[in-house]
């Protein structure tokens, strides 16, 4: 018999139990570009982005920002009742790019937009950790009084001679800074990393694990490295793949099974995986499986292996 350490039906401390506890009933995810860019982008820190970022892979067709908050939010919600029917309230998904990277003033106003959405309860907010101050935290606390809001931080890893070479332009103890100040405010605070970047090696990241589950996170997500075309990793792999570590899907789930086995059980997993279309990558993909499908094989493994999320924490 498995000895969880909480209450919940599933092994690990997943995102739909934690929304069905939170609110009793499904809420979608409306994702919005609203036109940001980022101080790596821009020149403030440096130029070209990312080097792994190619946001068209991961925004849904409606998503454009030449369209207003409120379109976008009414198209987001006619595009998901065709898969989703049964959900009755929203959270606009601000996802592409840095999204409190702006003045105040404009964050405002697309913020209170989408709030003023009908059957809107709240905001996710993806961002960087260099992209906000006291002001800007002080105003979402504002609103996290009222309605559901979490800020998503993109860490992607803690270590800075990876951040510095895929050009994220910020330090980890910038991003350590940031989740401590927005907890600091009750605001929840959820994190972004990718599983697999160059350099890093499997010892490295069960390192990480532990320095990661001290933070005070809400939730978290990983992702695995994918290669999008047209970005500068994809010329990097184009010139060396041995230097990419890209895991067959058997592989990766046997790793993230490991993973969550070590992460703080407290934390709630939102992903264990990225999805995108297979044409958008310049590398090999794991087919049209959804994350669904890889869901379902990660659970079947935690089954399998009769182990759950935090077995190893200590």
């Amino acid at each position: 018999m498995h000895q969880f350490p909480w209450h919940h039906q599933r092994r690990f401390n997943s995102y739909a139990e934690y929304f069905k506890r939170h609110f009793g009933h499904r809420v979608q995810k409306l994702t919005i570009d609203a036109g940001f860019t980022c101080p790596n982008r821009d020149g403030s820190i440096a130029t070209g982005g990312c080097t792994y970022c190619n946001n068209e892979a991961f925004n849904p067709s409606y998503c454009t920002p030449h369209k207003s908050i409120t379109r976008q939010l009414s198209e987001g919600i006619e595009f998901h009742q065709v898969r989703y029917r049964n959900a009755q309230k929203y959270l606009a998904y601000f996802q592409a790019f840095s999204n409190t990277y702006a003045p105040l003033e404009i964050l405002k106003q697309y913020y209170e937009e989408a709030l003023a959405f009908p059957d809107v309860i709240g905001l996710v907010i993806g961002t960087r950790p260099d992209c906000v101050d006291a002001e800007k935290l002080d105003y979402i606390a504002r609103l996290a009084q009222r309605y559901y809001i979490i800020i998503e931080y993109g860490i992607e890893s803690i270590y800075n001679t990876t951040l510095k070479k895929i050009n994220r332009g910020h330090s980890f103890e910038q991003a350590v800074k940031a989740i401590e100040e927005t907890k600091k405010r009750n605001i929840k605070t959820g994190a972004h990393f990718i599983i697999g970047l160059p350099g890093e090696t499997e010892q490295m990241l069960f390192e990480a694990i532990p320095v990661i589950s001290s933070l005070p996170l809400d939730s978290i997500k990983f992702h695995q490295l994918q290669i999008f075309k047209g970005t500068v990793m994809a010329s990097e792999y184009a010139a060396n793949p041995k230097a990419f570590n890209l895991y067959s899907l058997e592989q990766y789930l046997e790793l993230i099974v490991r993973v969550v086995e070590h992460l703080n059980p407290a934390i709630v997993i939102e992903r264990i995986a990225g999805e995108a279309p297979p044409w958008h990558l310049a590398s090999t993909s794991w087919g049209l499986l959804r994350i669904n499908d890889i869901v379902r094989l990660f659970e079947q493994k935690l089954e399998e292996k009769d182990t759950w999320q935090g077995k190893f924490y200590l």
